[in-house]
């Protein structure tokens, strides 16, 4: 009986790629970084390339931006931010009768 890959084995197989970093042909370079220190190019936000593919331009500059406004490496753990950010709903207050 074989089993469905998922979880971790599924996520260390995906193609990872920098959503902050398009190329010019299109599609988006790898993730990561070779240099450490803070350049121009700021933090990677880095998502699976399916996920990214669904994404509109929009939803990539939101997720990046969010994501370079946070402090990075706190505590020496990277910064995690939502990909896709929720709409700021807000819940309507129904009032009471007769109380």
């Amino acid at each position: 009986m074989s089993r469905g890959r998922g979880g971790l084995g599924k996520w260390f197989s995906e193609n990872w790629v920098d959503i902050g970093r398009p190329k010019k042909g299109g599609g988006f370079h790898k993730c990561g970084r070779k240099k450490a220190k803070k350049g121009r190019k700021g933090y990677p936000k880095c998502v699976p390339a399916s996920r990214a593919a669904r994404m509109s331009k929009s939803q990539i500059k939101s997720a990046v931006r969010r994501k370079r406004s946070k402090r990075q490496g706190v505590g020496g753990k990277p910064t995690y931010v939502k990909t896709v950010a929720r709409k700021g709903r807000r819940r309507r207050r129904t009032r009471r009768r007769g109380r």
